[in-house]
C-alpha cells in the first residue's frame, strides 16, 4: 500500500510539473502609433473605410474579375502554395498520431543452425523457427511534449495558409496591374496615333504654304521631324501593351495564345475615381497575410520551447506485447508457444541533460528571432503602406497639374491654328504649339497609367484578400 501511495504521488508530481514545460505564447504588443490612422493619408484621396475583401470589384469590369477568377483558379505560383499548405496539413496529421496508441505487428520466419552446446540433448541442431506478435504502447504526456508537438504543427500549417494568403495577394495584384498596363498601354496608343494624325495635318497644311511661297523648306523639315519622332512611339507602346497581355495569360495560367481577346480590348486606363478605402493601421496588421504568418511562426517556436523542455523530464510508455514462437507455424496457434508482457517503460536522459538543455537553448533563440522577424514585418508594412500612400496622392497631384497643362496647350493651339489660317504667324510657332501639346497629351496619358499603377500598388501593400473559407486545423 505504502509503494502504491508512493507511485501515485510520483505521477502526481510529474503531471503538475506538465503545466511548467515551457512558456505560454503572448501577442506581441503594438505600438499605438502602429494602429492608429495613416500619416500620409490624405482627405482627397483616400477615405477611412476599411478596405473590402474583394478590392478588384471596385474597378466596376467584369472581364477583370473573370481575370482575376481565372488566377486564382489557376495560377501556378498558388498551385504550388496549395501544395505547401496540403504538405503542412500532412504534417499536422502525422503529429496528431502520437496522441494515439502506437501499434506494430511483426512476423517472420528463419532457419538457423545453433551451437552443439546450446541444443538440449535430443533436439535438433538445424530447424525452422516461426515467431509472430503483435505490439502497443502509449506516451502518457505529462510533460506537454505531444500536445506541443501538435500546437507547433498546427501553428506551422496557419504560418503556411497565410504565405499561401500572401501569393494569392501578390497575384491578384499582378493580374490587375497587368490588365490595367495592357488598358493604359491602348489608351496611350490611341493618344499616339490621334497626336501623329494631328501633325500630318498640320504638315499637310504647312506643305501647301511652303508649295505657294509663304513658308520655308526648314518650316516643313521640322514638322516632318517631329511627325516621325511621334510615330516613331507607335510600335514601343505596341510592344508594351502586348507584354502585359502576356504576362496577364501566365498569370491566369494559360499560354499566351489562350487568353480571351476581349483582356486587351480596354482602351482606357483602368481607376477607381473615388477617395480609395484604405482603413487605418489596426486594420492593416490584421488583414496583412505576412504579417498572420510572422505571429503564427513566432507562437510556433514558442510551443517547441515547451517541446524541447519536456525533454528534461522523463518519457512514460504504457505498452505490452502478445506473441508466440515455435519450429512450425502450427505451433505459433498452440497456448503452450504464447508469451505476452504488460507494463510502463520510463525513458528519462539524467544526469546528463546537456542536450535537452542545448536544444531549449536553440528553441528559445528561434523564438527571439522569430519575434525579432515579426517586429521588421510589422514595420515594413507600414512603411510600404505609408510610402504607397505618400506616392498615389504625389501621382494624383502631378497629373492634375498635367491635366491643367494639357488645357492651356490646347487653348494655345487652337489661337494659333486660326492665327495661321489668318496668316498672322507662321508655321514655326504652329509647329511649337503642336509639339506643346502632343507632349501634354502624351504625358497626361502617361499619368493615367502611372494613377492606376500606384492604385495596384496601394491595394497591394494593404493586403487585399477575398472571401476566405475557413478550414479546420
Amino acid at each position: 500500500m505504502v509503494k502504491k501511495n508512493l507511485a501515485l504521488t510520483i505521477l502526481s508530481a510529474l503531471a503538475l510539473s506538465a503545466c511548467a514545460a515551457g512558456p505560454d505564447f503572448v501577442v506581441p504588443s503594438l505600438p499605438p502609433a502602429a494602429t492608429g490612422p495613416y500619416i500620409s493619408a490624405e482627405a482627397q484621396a483616400v477615405s477611412p473605410t476599411p478596405l473590402p475583401t474583394e478590392w478588384w470589384r471596385l474597378y466596376n469590369d467584369p472581364v477583370l474579375d473573370g481575370l482575376v477568377e481565372d488566377t486564382l483558379r489557376a495560377n501556378t505560383d498558388i498551385r504550388q502554395a496549395v501544395a505547401r499548405i496540403a504538405r503542412a496539413r500532412a504534417g499536422l496529421r502525422g503529429a496528431r498520431v502520437d496522441r494515439l496508441p502506437q501499434t506494430a505487428i511483426a512476423g517472420g520466419a528463419n532457419y538457423a543452425r545453433l551451437p552443439e552446446s546450446s541444443v538440449p540433448a535430443g533436439a535438433r541442431r538445424e530447424d525452422w523457427a516461426f515467431d509472430a506478435g503483435v505490439e502497443i504502447g502509449y506516451e502518457v504526456d505529462f510533460f506537454g511534449r505531444v500536445s506541443g508537438g501538435i500546437e507547433a504543427a498546427r501553428l506551422d500549417l496557419a504560418a503556411t495558409t497565410a504565405d499561401a494568403d500572401a501569393i494569392r495577394v501578390i497575384a491578384v495584384a499582378d493580374t490587375t496591374r497587368a490588365y490595367a498596363d495592357a488598358a493604359s498601354a491602348a489608351a496611350r496608343l490611341q493618344v499616339a496615333r490621334d497626336i501623329v494624325a494631328l501633325l500630318d495635318r498640320s504638315l499637310a497644311l504647312t506643305r501647301k504654304r511652303h508649295d505657294a511661297g509663304m513658308e520655308n523648306g526648314l518650316a516643313v523639315a521640322r514638322i516632318e521631324t517631329l511627325r516621325e519622332q511621334r510615330a516613331s512611339q507607335i510600335p514601343a507602346i505596341e510592344a508594351e501593351r502586348r507584354a502585359a497581355l502576356f504576362a496577364l495569360a501566365t498569370l491566369t495560367g494559360k499560354a499566351p495564345a489562350e487568353l480571351p481577346s476581349i483582356a486587351g480590348e480596354r482602351s482606357v486606363a483602368l481607376e477607381i475615381s473615388v477617395p480609395l478605402p484604405v482603413g487605418d493601421g489596426r486594420d492593416l496588421l490584421a488583414r496583412r497575410p505576412d504579417v498572420q504568418a510572422a505571429e503564427q511562426r513566432l507562437a510556433a517556436n514558442t510551443a517547441r520551447i515547451g517541446v524541447a523542455t519536456a525533454d528534461l523530464y522523463p518519457r512514460i510508455t504504457f505498452g505490452g506485447s502478445l506473441g508466440a514462437s515455435g519450429p512450425n507455424i502450427g505451433d505459433l496457434f498452440d497456448g503452450g508457444a504464447l508469451r505476452f508482457l504488460l507494463g510502463p517503460l520510463i525513458n528519462w536522459a539524467f544526469p546528463n541533460q546537456e542536450p535537452a538543455r542545448a536544444r531549449i537553448a536553440a528553441a528559445e533563440a528561434a523564438t527571439q528571432e522569430s519575434l525579432a522577424a515579426f517586429d521588421n514585418t510589422v514595420l515594413r508594412a507600414l512603411q510600404d503602406t505609408e510610402t504607397a500612400l505618400t506616392y498615389y496622392a504625389r501621382a494624383l497631384d502631378r497629373r492634375q497639374a498635367l491635366q491643367a497643362a494639357k488645357a492651356a496647350a490646347s487653348r494655345a493651339a487652337a489661337i494659333t491654328r486660326a492665327r495661321q489660317r489668318e496668316g498672322i504667324v507662321n508655321s514655326l510657332e504652329l509647329l511649337d504649339s503642336e509639339r506643346t501639346l502632343a507632349e501634354a497629351r502624351a504625358e497626361l496619358a502617361d499619368q493615367d497609367g502611372e494613377i492606376s499603377r500606384r492604385q495596384i500598388d496601394l491595394f497591394r501593400v494593404l493586403g487585399g484578400g477575398w472571401d476566405r473559407q475557413e478550414s479546420s486545423l
